[in-house]
């Protein structure tokens, strides 16, 4: 009997009815060609036999709920049919052609390519593939536990599946950030809102979008309509989330200027709708989707973030600094948050660590009644900017609940601090504001009170600016007499990019003094997390290296691991530095000749000449010591001079930059320094630069001199800044090389003896490089 491939589709059809695919209004089901115009576009010229002809799959469907993804069907009668070997007969055999017409929708889709052969129900043969957008390679359709999906599943599975594979999810968060600078330009053109009314615009929509008979019907009010009802559903939502009403006000108050600005609720010529239709339906369209499935991401916190990259905004004033969410993803990981734990935020901002414990805490949880306790007893949070409140609650609700005990006010008010201590918290996590003027609102004194609200040997994580780490304060005095410094790490340098803080991470075990607990403290050189900065997108992690290093950076801190060139334990005291910089050993066993190889042909370059050499032996000598560069040398700062006061000559102005030997320019003044000497940048974009300066020069303040106490060749020049610019990573904006710390410095050096270097050594060795 012949295979009639009619039967097949009528199979699939059935199928489709019985998970519902016909019935469900917003499922679009499409069978050989499809009336959606990108769709169109795409399948023009798509014909499987390759002569130019449209391209026409068994079935095309797609959803506007979910319109970045759509999921097509090829069939085959025989199940012989069903693969070739090298996949490359698309007229032939159903999964060769279905991703035949994926990869050319992959172009503006997340493609779910599913074959099917096979001429009853029980003998289909079915194979499901994802292409994710802007991609050519498929790959089979798992689920979360990384199981092949091997039937034909509803919409709603289907869409599960793909949007949880890690790049459909990254692609996502791209669009999803594009997005929001579509967005913020088309509030800054046409709402005229002001910087904090802007998140509050998208967290309100989002809340009112959560009522469905308002997501179906907003296109059916007038303008002027459709701003008060955007008002009374927010307020209806909050009502349904059973906000307590003493908190009720202090939630919708803010979003009140909205609902009566005059920009929002009038037509315009060219929005006949109003502007607020046009933002409910870009947000409905581009955001919901989104939120309604990535249950841990903090979108009211993202959109908050990106909306301050494109304004002179409050974020300087108010000391505004928005965790990253993977930041807030590596506390909850650190701390080993369970599902019965207690958290605390007393600065909860949008909400982000409080969201990044909810979902490792519902990733625990087994049954309803667990997820119920973390909704309603897990998660402690405060905010004392009213705005803020709102995007932290409506945020949390967004996200599942969790709004139960977010607290309005200041966290140093008494009847606050005594509300959240009642619920024994064992775990807190703090972003303070920065830089406040305010020594009542110092930094340290947010740390101290969150660590006095938890239950004694619980974990507090803050991020802080690392000036903290390397500088004494009074306030350390306070810390470490009631809590124990657990551990510190020194976080990368641009992790708050576009802002200029450089923070490092501090773990506290709240209640039990230092001095008894008399362990070492953990610090972790974790400067490098694979992200990296782009012009327009901020800081991404373009190679997706971000999951296996957190993994091993939690892992070295829970275990206390000491790794060279990456953690270290250490005594310290309130008088110390508190960052693995100041501890860590530097690493000379990776040095080759090429290092000193390449710092003197920097040298020549500068003197317009170079050479090449490819030798890359390691050096070798058997006897290092080390030496205090203030034994080696002396020590003396450069000095202040501005480029108004700069006169035209030759001396060489010496500056704190990375290149051309450090000059930056030539000066009329006499110089101030003596050549033959070293310089080393302190501060500035080249902290921790060493040069040799053959003639007089004059050096800005934030340069070193080294005035050797020895014979100092150019050879022996050579050899020592190699070796001192391998502290390098020591130092930062937030911890400078300044003077003292200079002179207190040791760098190793080949040695004669515990205090003779070998001068010698050093100037043959550079000789023979031969450059």
């Amino acid at each position: 009997m012949s295979k009639n491939e009619r039967i097949t589709e009528n199979l699939v059809r059935d199928i489709l009815r019985d998970l519902n695919f016909y019935d469900i209004d917003h499922i679009i089901v499409e069978e050989q060609k499809s009336q959606i115009e990108e769709i169109k576009k795409l399948l023009r010229g798509a014909s499987k036999t390759g002569k130019g002809g449209i391209g026409a799959p068994e079935f095309i469907i797609s959803t506007n709920e979910t319109p970045d993804f759509l999921i097509v069907f090829e069939c085959k009668a025989d199940v012989k049919k069903h693969s070739s070997q090298n996949l490359d007969r698309p007229v032939d055999y159903a999964v060769d052609g279905v991703l035949h017409y994926a990869k050319k929708l992959s172009k503006s889709y997340n493609v779910i390519a599913v074959a099917v052969s096979g001429q009853s129900k029980s003998g289909l043969k079915i194979s499901n593939f994802l292409i994710p957008k802007g991609s050519k390679i498929h790959k089979p359709l798992v689920n979360r536990d990384e199981t092949e999906i091997k039937n034909i599943v509803s919409l709603e599975n289907y869409i599960e599946h793909g949007t949880f594979d890690p790049e459909v999810a990254k692609n996502r968060h791209d669009d999803l950030m594009a997005f929001s600078r579509e967005l913020h330009n088309f509030m800054r053109d046409n709402a005229r809102l002001t910087e904090s009314e802007k998140p509050l615009l998208v967290s309100g929509t989002l809340i009112a979008l959560k009522n469905k008979a308002f997501a179906k019907s907003f296109d059916e009010y007038k303008p002027e309509e459709l701003q008060r009802e955007w008002m009374r559903v927010i307020k209806e939502e909050f009502k349904k989330a059973k906000i307590p009403h003493s908190k009720e006000y202090s939630m919708t108050q803010p979003y009140s200027s909205i609902a009566v600005h005059p920009n929002l609720g009038k037509a315009q010529k060219k929005f006949p709708k109003g502007v607020l239709y046009e933002l409910i339906k870009m947000l409905n369209e581009k955001v919901w989707p989104f939120i309604s499935i990535y249950h841990d991401f903090d979108v009211v916190g993202q959109f908050y973030g990106e909306f301050l990259k494109y304004t002179g905004g409050d974020k300087k004033a108010l000391g505004i600094v928005l965790t990253p969410r993977h930041i807030t993803e590596l506390f909850s990981l650190m701390a080993n948050v369970q599902k019965n734990s207690k958290v605390l935020d007393i600065c909860a901002g949008t909400g982000g660590f409080l969201i990044s414990a909810m979902h490792q805490m519902f990733k625990k949880a087994e049954t309803k009644e667990e997820k119920e306790y973390i909704k309603s007893e897990g998660l402690i949070g405060i905010e004392n900017q009213p705005h803020m409140y709102a995007l932290a609650a409506s945020n949390m609700i967004l996200r599942g609940d969790g709004k139960a005990n977010l607290h309005q006010g200041s966290c140093f008010d008494e009847a606050i601090t005594k509300e959240v201590t009642k619920h024994n918290c064992n775990i807190g996590f703090l972003n303070p504001p920065y830089s406040q003027s305010d020594e009542d609102l110092h930094e340290l004194v947010f740390v101290n009170h969150m660590l006095n609200c938890l239950t004694t040997g619980a974990t507090g994580i803050v991020i802080l600016p690392v000036a903290l780490s390397v500088t004494t304060h009074p306030f350390r005095y306070d810390l470490l007499k009631n809590h124990t410094l657990d551990a510190v790490m020194s976080m990368p340098t641009e992790l708050f990019y576009p802002v200029g803080a450089v923070p490092c991470i501090m773990v506290f075990k709240a209640k039990i003094p230092h001095k008894e607990n008399n362990k070492k403290t953990w610090f972790g050189y974790w400067k490098d997390d694979g992200f990296s900065k782009t012009k327009h997108k901020g800081r991404i992690d373009p190679n997706n290296n971000w999951e296996s290093i957190r993994d091993s950076w939690v892992e070295s801190y829970r275990n206390r691991e000491v790794i060279a060139g990456q953690s270290v334990l250490q005594h310290v005291s309130e008088e110390d530095e508190w960052c693995a910089e100041a501890y860590m050993e530097t690493d000379y066993s990776k040095m080759t000749k090429d290092y000193f190889a390449n710092e003197v042909k920097k040298y020549q370059s500068f003197k317009l000449f170079m050479n090449t050499d490819k030798n890359n032996e390691q050096v070798e000598y058997s006897n290092w010591k080390e030496f205090k560069l203030e034994d080696l040398f002396e020590l003396k700062k450069g000095k202040r001079l501005t480029k108004a006061n700069m006169l035209p000559g030759n001396t060489p102005f010496i500056g704190a930059i990375d290149s051309n030997n450090g000059l930056s320019t030539y000066i009329g003044q006499e110089p101030i320094f003596e050549g033959n000497t070293i310089t080393v940048n302190y501060d500035g974009n080249g902290v921790a630069e060493a040069y040799y300066q053959p003639v007089p020069f004059w050096a800005l303040d934030s340069v070193n001199v080294l005035y050797p106490k020895f014979d100092l060749t150019p050879e022996i020049a050579m050899f020592i800044i190699t070796i001192i610019r391998q502290e390098k990573f020591r130092f930062n904006y937030g911890r400078k090389w300044h003077l003292q710390r200079m002179k207190d410095s040791k760098i190793k050096l080949p040695a004669i003896s515990k205090t003779k270097p070998d001068w010698e050594f050093m100037e043959n060795y550079i000789k023979q490089l031969n450059i």
